[in-house]
């Protein structure tokens, strides 16, 4: 197992969606938020733009929008994470940034201890989303993350990087230390 704290952490994020009651600070929330500013994106555009969800009503609403509604009913907070169109410059380019936004928001929630989920089937209702969180069509819904102390310790495993592997052009790699 690694000992470098970013490999761990990378290591033992799972989607975690259970939570406890116990709420989470602002200082935690903006944290997780600053990790998602800081990804990559091309010609640093940073085409995303959030949303903040903690209000009880507006939850229920989203929630009746996907089959997943007990996550979002049950998490402290959803965020819900938008491709601003007119910042964009390629598409396919902005959607990578935008996914490596969202994982950040994942490693740093797990770095945390709070527990997020990256919710993708609410995207079959994404105008549906937009007009309950009031958001334009400037902007087009990528994902929704709920936040909280999670409940649980899923397990799931990998495949071996030997069966992800298709083709490897290496004269010979590097000797370990």
């Amino acid at each position: 197992m690694e000992t470098n704290p970013v490999l761990l952490t990378i290591q033992n994020r799972r989607s975690r969606r259970r939570y406890t009651d116990t709420d989470l600070s602002s200082d935690t929330i903006n944290a997780i938020l600053e990790a998602g500013r800081w990804a990559p994106s091309g010609l640093n555009n940073q085409p995303w733009k959030f949303s903040i969800i903690n209000n009880s009503e507006i939850k229920e609403k989203l929630a009746g929008l996907t089959k997943y509604s007990r996550i979002i009913r049950s998490c402290h907070t959803c965020i819900a994470v938008f491709y601003h169109i007119p910042s964009g410059y390629n598409r396919d380019k902005d959607i990578m940034s935008i996914g490596a936004c969202i994982q950040n928001m994942l490693l740093a929630a797990e770095s945390l201890h709070v527990g997020a989920v990256w919710l993708g089937e609410i995207l079959n209702r994404k105008e549906e989303v937009s007009q309950v969180l009031n958001i334009d069509i400037q902007h087009e819904l990528m994902a929704i993350i709920s936040l909280g102390y999670s409940e649980e310790e899923p397990k799931t495993a990998r495949k071996n990087l030997d069966d992800l592997m298709l083709n490897s052009y290496v004269d010979q790699l590097p000797r370990q230390k």
